[in-house]
């Protein structure tokens, strides 16, 4: 390099560094998402490497969006910034934000265990919320592995009521930072709502056993 050419810097401080850092952890993030996806889609990925590595990248989503995003730009205006083409990343992480529902096993063995291990979910997750729990990174958990247990039932119906209620606080929560926490006024109804849901997922179970 001649003595009349310099070399342009791509930060000048420590701050433009860290946004530089965090806009490519989160381009990755993006990238790895519709990767996943369009393995998963072609069955290159099996169902338990899909849904923990999804869960993963849902929670880092959430943490370095936090981190970009700010008043002058969005999600779609940092894709269309950076020229990413990501329509399973979009659907997965903006719109969705749980992994795909997969059925499980329709044995009575493989049957039995995930009823067992659904009750464990209910109980902790409201033990908690009652325990007063309020950080998103202390429920956000539990509402995850009660959903998933819940939505490898095989005979439940698409429309089952305990999945929609659960899965729309895991919504909710996927969409905050892992720091914040739920207003008292939240706490009350997720509690409401899992209850509700324990309760039909219990008549549920009654009406299977005398059908």
């Amino acid at each position: 390099m001649s003595s009349d050419e310099q070399e342009v810097p791509l930060f000048e401080t420590s701050q433009e560094r860290r946004t530089y850092e965090e806009m490519a952890n989160l381009y990755a993030i993006i990238m790895a998402t519709e990767h996943l996806e369009r393995a998963y889609a072609l069955d290159a990925v099996d169902q338990r490497t899909y849904t923990e590595q999804c869960k993963k990248l849902i929670s880092q989503f959430s943490v370095a969006a936090n981190y970009v995003i700010r008043e002058q730009m969005t999600i779609e205006t940092f894709m269309k910034l950076y020229q990413m083409d990501c329509p399973a990343a979009v659907e997965r992480l903006l719109v969705q934000k749980i992994p795909q529902q997969v059925k499980g096993s329709s044995s009575d063995a493989g049957h039995a265990a995930t009823v067992a291990e659904t009750v464990q979910y209910f109980i902790t997750t409201m033990d908690a919320v009652r325990l007063e729990q309020r950080y998103v990174d202390e429920l956000q958990p539990l509402l995850s592995d009660l959903f998933d247990s819940l939505t490898r039932l095989p005979q439940t119906p698409n429309d089952f009521e305990p999945n929609r209620k659960v899965q729309h606080w895991l919504r909710k929560l996927n969409g905050l930072r892992a720091v914040d926490q739920i207003e008292e006024e939240d706490a009350r109804q997720l509690l409401h709502d899992l209850d509700s849901a324990y309760s039909e997922f219990t008549r549920y179970l009654r009406s299977e056993g005398n059908s």
